[in-house]
């Protein structure tokens, strides 16, 4: 989970944040610059007159971090946006698929409350300046500590899902956006996200 620099890693960042960038420009919402103080990060997204404050965070290994502030009283980031876009790889090691999740910051936030409770309880060393790392793609449970606050991209199923080879991901392959076949349910949702409706108002008609 501690982030090691390597050239292979730099890169796979680096697709991680561009399919991130994609897709919230293909659910409709506009990018703006980064957002003061040199928090590279976080971002101004606006879609339908509605606008938010988006932490973008990537993950090589499907696990997350935030860091408390230097008075310990909140989260460094977290405290301050309204939503997170978690660019993350679908599983590791050897991953296939980039998968980005839109969470609501509120939801995060409790998750993150809860690991660092758990674990500060069960007598964890919690340095200061370092992240606490919470799973995305396990199921959150008390035992082993290290699972509570988890579960936040099974809660959230993944918006767009990208195979890492892909041209959308910056490989060189033209393959697919999704090995799985699409439904009608999933094409509602996002054709409903697309539009700014109610899924429940949008009819497919299939002809063979």
């Amino acid at each position: 989970m501690p982030n090691v620099h390597t050239p292979m890693k730099v890169d796979l960042r680096k697709k991680l944040q561009g399919v991130a960038m994609k897709a919230l420009d293909e659910e409709g919402w506009e990018v703006t610059n980064t957002v003061g103080g040199g928090i590279t990060h976080v971002r101004r997204i606006t879609k339908n007159g509605a606008s938010k404050l988006a932490a973008i965070r990537t993950s090589q290994d499907t696990w997350i971090a935030f860091m408390r502030n230097k008075d310990n009283t909140k989260w460094t980031t977290l405290a301050d946006v309204d939503v997170v876009v978690v660019a993350s790889v679908d599983r590791h090691p050897d991953p296939k698929f980039v998968q980005i999740h839109m969470i609501d910051a509120n939801e995060m936030r409790d998750r993150f409350d809860r690991a660092y409770a758990a674990r500060r309880d069960a007598g964890h060393s919690l340095p200061e300046g370092r992240g606490v790392w919470v799973s995305l793609y396990q199921q959150e449970n008390t035992e082993p500590v290290s699972l509570v606050g988890a579960g936040a991209g099974i809660a959230h199923p993944p918006i767009v899902r990208v195979p890492l080879d892909s041209p959308r991901a910056g490989g060189g392959s033209d393959t697919q956006r999704d090995e799985e076949p699409l439904n009608i349910a999933e094409a509602k949702t996002r054709l409903a996200r697309t539009l700014g409706v109610d899924a429940a108002n949008i009819k497919i008609t299939v002809e063979a």
